[in-house]
């Protein structure tokens, strides 16, 4: 039995509730949540590694429009944001509306409506909401040999809460930002710890302390206070946009206090050898950690710099000819950032994929519509990352664009909305053009920022404060319009 809805959100993550939340307050009820996971959180929910937390100030990660005055301390941990995440769905009566356990597999733009196939049914609706972020669906190296290995394997998006790591001999693949969170967790756990590093990361340090008893009491009495805070992280955060896209020069000075912090932990010269990075901070995400390059300099830890050649029953052998005898493999090679789920599963006119749209590369008005799929909106979506700030932000930026855009739908009375070819065009040149002196593209690096082609599709180029004035109002005369 088909479910028919005006509006068919996809995601729980901040994504997908920001908008719920949004939709009820603009007096739409009409509308689904579908999550394929059995409470909210999205990537939050997903990601129970030990050591995780946000390396975004906590203030300034959460909902403009739903403070917390309870944060434990200055970067939030996984279980508070997610808990977080879970109030603000009951505070504002989301959950309702939310389908758990139902995993979206196609949604198809069929005679002016979108037809959405679950595991658990078929829905329609004329307007689809996508919040499947980025950082949903684990990226696993393709490792000569590993279906023959003999001991536990798991990602750190997929943490293996079961297994006891005590006394085990553990391999670590990647060096990214969960990685530099679990290893130092881990580390006085196991036996030996083998951490398969392909590219050393920039660490700056963590500047976290925990939040008073009597903060709390003056955010809780004084909402005021908390926003004047959030708005001094905010601002202070936006300045770093001057040395990521604008000032490159100035990348250089951060990264001698990068410098001094990796050779005040760590002594020995030739382990720091291997864990300075050759290419300019910001290339690729700055890390923050206070413990990681301490962990990593344990008698217990090895850091392998030499590629990996194959996997045996009991071990990994490298380039150099060394294996590695270990019982264990964690994963901390992160996400499907630039080949999306979302690619294979929606599909507009004429039933052509968004993988087939976007064969040269992701990219959509705004970072939010895509010519060739009516009635479809992208949270999170093409260039609309950060390196720098909240991802927050951005996504209330796209939520309160969206909101205008079905607005004025009813408004003028349509039917169906599509961004132009040469609108979507003439955004994404001007991303690409303001992206090309950027740290990101010019420092020295490959990253997970850039696609096969080397095309930097998944950040924003410039201030946070400029995307958001360009998604203020939703303009009409941009979009292919069709009236009830």
């Amino acid at each position: 039995m088909t479910e028919q809805h005006r509006i068919v959100v996809i995601g729980t993550g901040f994504a997908g509730i920001g908008m719920a939340v949004r939709l009820k307050q603009a007096g739409y009820d009409d509308f689904v949540v579908l999550e394929r996971a059995d409470d909210v959180g999205g990537t939050w929910r997903d990601n129970t590694y030990p050591g995780c937390r946000c390396d975004v100030p906590s203030h300034l990660y959460s909902f403009s429009f739903a403070p917390n005055p309870s944060w434990s301390s200055t970067f939030s941990p996984q279980p508070e944001i997610e808990d977080y995440l879970r109030k603000v769905t009951d505070a504002f009566g989301v959950r309702p509306h939310i389908r758990f356990g139902h995993a979206v597999e196609s949604a198809r733009w069929e005679d002016g409506r979108w037809r959405i196939a679950t595991n658990e049914g078929e829905f329609t609706a004329d307007i689809v909401l996508s919040g499947m972020g980025p950082l949903a669906e684990p990226s696993y190296p393709k490792l000569p040999g590993i279906e023959d290995f003999e001991g536990e394997v798991f990602h750190s998006a997929r943490w293996n809460h079961d297994l006891n790591l005590s006394g085990r001999k553990v391999a670590v693949i990647g060096t990214g930002a969960s990685a530099i969170q679990f290893v130092p967790a881990i580390q006085p756990e196991v036996e030996e710890l083998h951490l398969f590093q392909r590219t050393p990361p920039w660490v700056m340090p963590r500047p976290d302390r925990k939040i008073t008893a009597a903060e709390k009491m003056v955010y809780r009495r004084f909402p005021l206070v908390q926003k004047a805070v959030r708005a001094g992280i905010y601002w202070g955060r936006e300045s770093m946009v001057l040395g990521f896209a604008k000032l490159p020069a100035i990348m250089k000075q951060a990264q001698k206090v990068a410098e001094k912090h990796l050779a005040h932990q760590v002594r020995d010269p030739l382990l720091r050898a291997k864990l300075t990075p050759d290419f300019t901070l910001g290339c690729k995400r700055v890390l923050i950690s206070d413990d990681y390059y301490p962990a990593v300099a344990q008698p217990n830890v090895e850091v392998v710099t030499d590629g990996i050649a194959e996997v045996t029953p009991t071990g990994i052998i490298t380039d150099d000819g060394v294996k590695h005898e270990v019982d264990t493999i964690i994963y901390g090679t992160g996400f499907k950032v630039t080949d999306l789920p979302v690619m294979d599963m929606v599909h507009g006119r004429e039933g052509v994929s968004l993988r087939e749209a976007w064969a040269d590369g992701m990219e959509a008005h705004l970072g939010t519509a895509i010519a060739g799929f009516p009635n479809f909106f992208m949270l999170i979506g093409p260039n609309t990352g950060l390196g720098h700030s909240s991802m927050v932000f951005m996504i209330e930026s796209q939520i309160a664009y969206i909101i205008d855009a079905l607005k004025t739908m009813d408004a003028q009375g349509l039917r169906e909305v599509e961004v132009r070819r040469e609108v979507q065009r003439a955004f994404v040149d001007g991303v690409r053009a303001s992206m090309r002196n950027t740290i990101w593209t010019r420092g020295g690096c490959t990253s997970w920022y850039l696609d096969s082609e080397g095309r930097n599709t998944t950040l924003w180029p410039s201030f946070t404060f400029r995307f958001r004035s360009l998604t203020r109002r939703f303009d009409p005369d941009e979009y292919q319009t069709l009236a009830m």
